[in-house]
């Protein structure tokens, strides 16, 4: 009798078995996981995102627990913080989430959310840190922050209820947080390391980028900056925004040796300006508050904008950049 497994693997090619073409190549997704998902660049135009509506999470929050030597509030025993001198609108919030929906899906994405409630997490809003977006699927983070851990479970469900690969989870000790990852191009990425992301996360990232022949450059940010997205943005191909005094001297040198332009915020723009979104190629959704000196210099390097006012949730935190994560981008 002809032993069975040879006439699978020998002789019918359907049913043999074969390492190539890779997992991330886009016809094996295609097939395996019926969409291409994932991203290789951060200025490509956007054709899926992954957010979360202010929502139930923020009744956690009460005026009467106001921590004065820091002119904010929170609770450090029940575990949440909200980093504004005046309590959250949080109408106002909602209202300004939905504009932004808006506008993302005037221009064509297709907007996900995260499946039901991390507890009273109120950071849940910024889906850009518990997940990473790589080519093929998503690396699920360890958060760096004690009261978000919790926040991955229902990144999780939302990832395996919309079909997307889990290609990592950080586990040991790594820690890892989202909004300090960034594309350059689609053969490097670059990882801030801080309070919020140590290098034994980053490792764990840079694994499977080594497996996809990408490149991981390392960022030691500045004293206690959270995370690389408060100070560095790719636009466009080869051009991003960027606050330079966020950033060490060594990133910026890299940045030019390696052909990427960079335009520099003016000091009198808002902080959050350059937690913006590149939306397709040299096309930004950025918030109020930049300077025309800085909107001169977008200008007149080709880049195209519209303004999404969102200052009641940057009190919560974080940014437009900040409440997004690009599931499906453009090659560029």
């Amino acid at each position: 009798m002809t032993n069975p497994h040879w006439i699978y693997t020998q002789t019918i090619k359907t049913f043999a078995a074969g390492a190539e073409p890779p997992f991330e190549d886009p016809s094996e997704l295609m097939h395996t996981w019926g969409k291409v998902w994932g991203i290789d660049n951060d200025v490509g135009r956007i054709r899926s995102i992954l957010m979360h509506r202010p929502g139930p999470e923020m009744q956690v929050i009460d005026p009467s627990k106001r921590l004065a030597e820091i002119g904010s509030y929170g609770d450090p025993e029940v575990g949440w913080y909200f980093q504004s001198d005046t309590p959250p609108d949080i109408p106002l919030m909602q209202a300004q989430h939905d504009a932004y929906v808006a506008a993302l899906r005037a221009e064509g994405v297709e907007v996900h959310f995260v499946d039901g409630e991390a507890g009273n997490r109120l950071k849940q809003i910024y889906t850009r840190d518990p997940l990473i977006m790589v080519k093929g699927g998503a690396i699920v983070c360890r958060m760096g922050a004690r009261i978000r851990r919790g926040e991955e479970l229902a990144i999780t469900r939302t990832l395996a209820r919309l079909g997307i690969p889990i290609l990592r989870t950080i586990s040991g000790n790594g820690i890892m947080e989202g909004g300090s990852f960034a594309w350059l191009n689609e053969k490097t990425c670059a990882i801030g390391v801080g309070v919020r992301v140590n290098r034994e996360g980053a490792n764990q990232v840079g694994e499977v980028l080594a497996r996809q022949g990408v490149e991981l450059l390392i960022v030691e940010l500045t004293g206690y900056d959270i995370h690389l997205d408060v100070s560095f943005l790719m636009i466009d191909k080869d051009l991003a925004i960027l606050n330079p005094m966020g950033l060490p001297y060594s990133f910026l040198e890299e940045l030019t040796r390696r052909g990427i332009r960079y335009i520099e915020t003016d000091p009198g723009d808002d902080p959050w300006i350059v937690n913006s979104i590149a939306i397709a190629p040299g096309k930004m959704l950025m918030p109020e508050g930049a300077t025309n000196r800085t909107l001169d210099r977008l200008a007149a390097a080709g880049v195209t904008w519209a303004t999404v006012p969102y200052a009641a949730n940057h009190k919560n935190g974080g940014g437009l950049h900040c409440s997004t994560t690009p599931l499906i981008r453009d090659k560029v």
